[in-house]
């Protein structure tokens, strides 16, 4: 699919010489925003660091440095003559200038409704995957490291602040079942994000476009080794017992294992990491050029806005011996469990209501087919009871205050409430 050529009148960031380079584009658009809200936002010294930084930060995590062939090729293509002159397919990507006459990628920026201060450059670079230009300077995945730290962070500070005592393995999966590969490619489709059949310089600038694996080849058993490598593990290359607590400060968010790429498997991706990577950059790209405000509200408004029930994400294997530790720790009562109703015990079906009590507080209650199974079931609502519980939040009908919303612009004239802090789960 190709676009239309751009307008002859030359726009606004053209040189004399005709088109100008795509990283001169880029760097005139990026400083315009950022110059634009200097007068708003007291973090855009900072912003404007990360900006200036995220190729760079991609150089160094992709390990690849820019391709000396491909950079005289752009230099090429940017010398004097006009866009007709030169071939399109030549590119790996896009050129800058045609964002602005792709009907798709500003279809696209309204139905999110981003702000003005992003343009189409940025939004146009975010659709670019690293396996269809292996340029940093050009592809999303230096913002996709961004967004990926960015989106982690939001999600982090909202569960332990709503909800202070889950347990660490719990907070994982929600924080996987929010912002993990699959939600985000979730997220991306409810987009109406499409795909590119092959990226290219002639194709249109809203499409999502990657490498697709060939034919015969399946891209998830080769895109991870067999055994994770630089895992920031000491004897990474021994299958050492992983427990939980050590997964804070050497996994990943979801405390999962972070392997390394091969040398193969860079090449090329599938649809699903290609629009997860797409995500997490266009949510870098409205931090950079919006701000922390704007950007915690496109989490909100993206993210935050699906329902996930917490309490399914709990598994007890003891949860009557976990409760009498917890009551233990605590100071409460032992708890008793009692029989608060019954019906058709000689029955084929007997149903049996059984409370868990803790002096004359009732902690939990459950109903089961037998006496063993309605006590378990009471057990579990008691602990899912005190893992799941939320403070109230400062101002009535309000939330929970979270650290990013009095960071920047957006906490001034704000007082910030020290969240709770809870000693943590009962480790049995």
């Amino acid at each position: 699919m190709g676009f239309s050529n751009p307008p002859a009148s030359p726009s606004p960031v053209e040189t004399a010489i005709g088109r100008p380079r795509k990283q001169e584009l880029q760097t005139q658009t990026l400083e315009s925003n950022v110059a634009g809200a200097a007068a708003t936002s007291p973090t855009d010294d900072l912003q404007s660091s990360v900006l200036d930084s995220v190729d760079t930060t991609a150089v160094r995590s992709s390990g690849q440095e820019p391709p000396e062939d491909a950079e005289d090729e752009r230099e090429g293509f940017s010398a004097e003559g006009s866009l007709e002159d030169y071939p399109l397919e030549s590119l790996p990507s896009p050129p800058p200038q045609a964002a602005q006459s792709s009907a798709k990628l500003s279809a696209l920026h309204a139905r999110l409704a981003l702000p003005s201060k992003l343009p189409l450059q940025t939004l146009a670079r975010t659709l670019i995957d690293r396996t269809a230009d292996p340029d940093p300077r050009y592809n999303n995945d230096g913002l996709a490291h961004l967004g990926n730290d960015l989106l982690g962070y939001y999600m982090a500070e909202h569960l332990l602040c709503n909800y202070p005592r889950l347990p660490l393995v719990v907070l994982y999966a929600a924080q996987h079942a929010y912002v993990g590969p699959q939600s985000l490619r979730t997220v991306a489709e409810g987009w109406g994000t499409e795909a590119a059949a092959e990226p290219g310089g002639e194709v249109d600038p809203g499409l999502l476009q990657f490498k697709r694996a060939p034919l015969g080849v399946d891209p998830h058993q080769i895109q991870r080794s067999n055994r994770p490598q630089d895992t920031n593990r000491r004897g990474d290359k021994v299958d050492w017992r992983r427990g939980m607590s050590s997964r804070i400060p050497y996994d990943d968010q979801f405390g999962d294992l972070q392997p390394s790429l091969n040398s193969e498997a860079a090449s090329f991706t599938t649809i699903d990491r290609a629009a997860t990577t797409f995500v997490r950059a266009l949510a870098a790209a409205v931090y950079l050029h919006a701000g922390g405000s704007t950007a915690h509200g496109f989490f909100r408004a993206h993210i935050l806005s699906r329902h996930l029930d917490l309490s399914s994400l709990f598994t007890f294997k003891h949860p009557t011996r976990d409760l009498s530790r917890l009551c233990a720790r605590e100071g409460f009562q032992s708890p008793v469990a009692r029989l608060d109703s019954e019906t058709g015990r000689l029955s084929r079906h007997p149903v049996f209501v059984v409370g868990v009590y803790s002096g004359r507080d009732r902690l939990g209650q459950g109903v089961g087919a037998s006496l063993d199974e309605a006590r378990f079931k009471a057990a579990v609502q008691a602990l899912k009871g005190w893992y799941l519980y939320s403070p109230a939040p400062a101002t009535p009908g309000g939330e929970v205050m979270v650290p990013s919303q009095v960071e920047g612009s957006a906490g001034i004239g704000r007082t910030w409430n020290p969240a709770m802090i809870d000693c943590g789960e009962v480790i049995s």
